[in-house]
C-alpha cells in the first residue's frame, strides 16, 4: 500500500508542475463550482426574461452572450446547462467504473466460466453501436435525466472492464499475491486488498474519460431529440441554433460551443497528464527518456570543458 500511495502522491506533484494542467484543473473546478450552486438554486434563473429577443452580447452581465427568442440570457442558458452537464457526467461515471472495475477484477481473478460469461456479456454490448443502444434503453425506460444516465452508464463500462481483466490477469500470479494466499487471505480480500489497488489508477483514468464521453453522448441524444425533454440543456441549446444561425444569429450557438469546448479541453488534458502520471509502463518511459536527456547533457559540458 506505501508503494501505492507513492505513486499517487508522486503523480499529484508532476501534475502540480505543469501549469497547462493545473490551468485545466481550476477551469474544471469553476465548471463543478457552477454545478452545485446551480443543485443550490443560486444561479439565476434562465427562464427569467433580461431584455428583447436576440439582443446581441454587450458589457451587460445577463447579456454578456446576448439573449434568445424569448429574451432571457443565454449565459444564464448555458450556466444551467453546465449544472446538467456536470451532473450526467458524474452519474455516468458513478454507475460505469464501479461495474467495470468489479467485472474485470472477477473475469481477470476467477478465469474459467466466470472470465467465459463475462468476456461474453461485454462482447455483445460493444458489437452494437453505442449511441443506438443508449437510444433503445432510454426509450425502455422513458425519456429523461434518469433515463439517459442508467442507459449510459449501463453501457459505458465495457472499455473499463477489458482493462482491469487484462491487468488482473498479470498480476494475479505475481509473488505478493502468492504471499496472500498464504496466510490466509480470502479471495475477496486478495482482490480488493492486494491487486486492485495495484491497478485502480485505470479506473482514475477512465472516470475522467467517462465524464467527457457522457457529456458528449448526452448534448447527441438530446440533439436528436431523445435526450433531456425538460430544463436546460447544451444539446437542446444547439438544436435550437440550428434555426438561428439562418437569421444570422450566432451568439447562443457561439456562447455553448465555447463553454463546451473549454470543458472538454480541459478533461483532455487533464486525462492525458493522469495518464502519464499514473500509467507505470509511460511512467517508466518517460523517467529513462529524462535520464538519458540529462546523461546527454552532463556530456555535452564535459565535452565543452
Amino acid at each position: 500500500m506505501t508503494r501505492v500511495h507513492n505513486l499517487y502522491w508522486e503523480a499529484a506533484q508532476k501534475l502540480s508542475r505543469q501549469k497547462l494542467v493545473v490551468i485545466c484543473l481550476g477551469i474544471i473546478a469553476i465548471y463543478i463550482l457552477v454545478a452545485v450552486l446551480g443543485g443550490f438554486n443560486v444561479l439565476p434563473d434562465y427562464q427569467t426574461r433580461v431584455g428583447a429577443e436576440y439582443e446581441a452580447p454587450s458589457l451587460e452581465l445577463a447579456k454578456l452572450l446576448g439573449t434568445d427568442l424569448f429574451g432571457r440570457s443565454v449565459l444564464y442558458k448555458i450556466l444551467a446547462g453546465t449544472k446538467t452537464a456536470m451532473l450526467i457526467g458524474v452519474l455516468v461515471t458513478s454507475i460505469s467504473v464501479p461495474i467495470g472495475v468489479i467485472l474485470g477484477a472477477l473475469a481477470g481473478y476467477y478465469g474459467g466460466l466466470v472470465d467465459v460469461g463475462i468476456v461474453w456479456l461485454y462482447t455483445v454490448i460493444s458489437s452494437v453501436p453505442y449511441i443506438l443502444m443508449v437510444i433503445a434503453i432510454s426509450y425502455v425506460i422513458g425519456k429523461g435525466l434518469v433515463a439517459i444516465c442508467l442507459a449510459m452508464g449501463l453501457l459505458g463500462w465495457v472499455g473499463l472492464c477489458r482493462l482491469i481483466r487484462s491487468e488482473v490477469l498479470k498480476t494475479r500470479n505475481l509473488e505478493y499475491v502468492a504471499a496472500a494466499r498464504v496466510i490466509g487471505a480470502n479471495d475477496l480480500q486478495i482482490i480488493f486488498s492486494h491487486i486492485l489497488p495495484n491497478v485502480i489508477h485505470l479506473a482514475i483514468i477512465s472516470a475522467s474519460l467517462q465524464i467527457l464521453g457522457a457529456i458528449k453522448s448526452e448534448v447527441i441524444l438530446t440533439y436528436i431529440g431523445v435526450g433531456i425533454q425538460d430544463g436546460a440543456s447544451w444539446g437542446a441549446m444547439i438544436s435550437d441554433a440550428t434555426g438561428e444561425l439562418v437569421q444570422g444569429i450566432w451568439w447562443p450557438l457561439a456562447g455553448v460551443v465555447l463553454a463546451m469546448f473549454l470543458l472538454i479541453y480541459s478533461l483532455n488534458v487533464v486525462s492525458d497528464a493522469l495518464r502519464d502520471a499514473l500509467d507505470p509502463k509511460l511512467r517508466g518511459t518517460t523517467e529513462v527518456a529524462e535520464g538519458d536527456s540529462q546523461f546527454e547533457a552532463k556530456e555535452a559540458a564535459i565535452q565543452k570543458a
